[in-house]
């Protein structure tokens, strides 16, 4: 006799690998719901993990009693052995294991040490169900529970997590909070992802921000502008131009305007595809830079998107599109603005408004489960003041309920010039 373990994503899928391996020989003792793959504990996918057994001299005596291989894992994490014809209907244990009891009693020795094995498997599923493991009750994982909730992070993030400190945590290890905690922080810094900009030798740089409305695209443009065209730690200014396609929302061709006026920027207006590419052709004899904003659109609004995107076509393929959202969007809007927004390609994610929130773990969770960067951060209205290169301890140090030991983090994850925003 040789037993198997299998892991699929679906019980059928299992069920035809054994068939692979084992061709009829083979019998079902359970079944049970796991979670697969992922990176670090994260993005994990629900499955199936079948164990059973392969034996010539049983089979006959066992494959009337196995699991049916039409009927699909219910919603209990494990069964034993029989499906009932009727799905709708629990699964008798007690009644099953009779008919083990009889088959055994016509004599097969290796039935009945199949049969003592499940019946121990049955007394550990029983316990579980009942008390749960001491894991699961220790105060440790209740208060980093507590403080991932806190924070706003999304629940298939925070269970990630818990699963996490179970598999690399000892009962003895989990009694030391301070231990757990700098190491969930770790991961937790581990899992934001920050932009990488490449060294830009093509002038000129075109620059684009795409987001919904009221995230502050127009003012983040403007701080770039500042950044860039002003000059900063010795570097020349560059030459940039201002180009807006909101030139219809109220304030909003006023606002950019007024910004152009105090920076000596000049800001052009377009309205179509051709217009925008006639401009930017213009632009393209002695200008560093051309930045680009966009009017804002709804994410669930695909029309507008696609013309949106057909329009920034215009940019070329060297163009950067950037993604703006803002900090004080709730895990699930997030999640859905990245995803309605992937047709555009965009590089990176700024952040905006993250001084009109204390909760950074609906960024962190939405952006690593897409597994989405970011390049800047910015925390106010002053022009070019308030904004940043995003750094991994800007945000760690955001989190509330945390004991953070600023020094041992910005050992961990080094800035490297993160909130110096220069030309390179």
């Amino acid at each position: 006799m040789e037993y198997f373990i299998e892991q699929a994503l679906t019980y059928t899928e299992c069920l035809n690998k054994i068939r692979m391996k084992y061709g009829d020989r083979y019998t079902i003792l359970y079944h049970k719901n796991i979670r697969m793959g992922g990176f670090l504990g994260l993005f994990a996918k629900d499955g199936v993990e079948v164990t059973g057994f392969t034996s010539n001299n049983i089979i006959k005596n066992v494959n009337s009693l196995a699991l049916s291989s039409a009927s699909p894992p219910g919603p209990i994490g494990t069964q034993a052995f029989t499906t009932p014809a009727d799905p709708r209907k629990p699964l008798d244990f007690e009644e099953e294991k009779k008919k083990v009891i009889a088959a055994a009693n016509r004599g097969d020795p290796t039935l009945q040490m199949v049969l003592s094995e499940v019946r121990t498997l049955k007394e550990k599923i029983e316990a579980n169900a009942v008390g749960g493991s001491p894991s699961e009750e220790h105060p440790t994982l209740d208060r980093i529970e507590e403080i991932l909730t806190l924070n706003d992070f999304s629940p298939p993030y925070c269970q990630n997590v818990l699963d996490r400190i179970k598999r690399e945590f000892s009962l003895d290890a989990l009694n030391k909070y301070e231990a757990v905690q700098d190491r969930v922080l770790e991961w937790i810094g581990e899992s934001i992802i920050l932009y990488k900009e490449d060294k830009f030798q093509r002038r000129p740089r075109i620059m684009a921000l795409v987001g919904p409305t009221g995230v502050g695209k127009t003012t983040t443009i403007a701080k770039l502008a500042a950044i860039f065209g002003i000059g900063n730690s010795g570097r020349r200014p560059l030459s940039v131009r201002m180009i807006t396609t909101d030139a219809f929302r109220i304030g909003a061709k006023a606002q950019i305007e007024a910004y152009g006026n105090i920076m000596a920027l000049p800001v052009s207006y377009v309205e179509d595809y051709d217009d925008l590419k006639k401009t930017i052709a213009q632009y393209s004899d002695g200008v560093d830079m051309i930045l680009v904003d966009t009017i804002g659109k709804s994410p669930r609004d695909s029309v507008k998107l696609g013309e949106m995107k057909q329009l920034l076509d215009a940019c070329g393929t060297q163009a950067e599109l950037y993604l703006a959202v803002a900090a004080t969007t709730k895990s699930s809007d997030l999640k859905e603005i990245l995803r309605q927004f992937e047709p555009f390609n965009y590089r990176s994610v700024i952040i905006t408004k993250l001084d009109e929130t204390i909760r950074v773990g609906n960024v962190i969770s939405a952006l690593s489960e897409r597994g989405k960067s970011i390049s800047y951060i910015t925390d106010g209205q002053k022009v070019p003041s308030n904004i940043q290169k995003a750094t991994i301890v800007r945000f760690l140090i955001n989190l509330e309920g945390f004991h953070v030991n600023r020094a041992k983090i910005e050992g961990r994850f080094p800035s490297d010039e993160a909130e110096q925003i220069q030309w390179r």
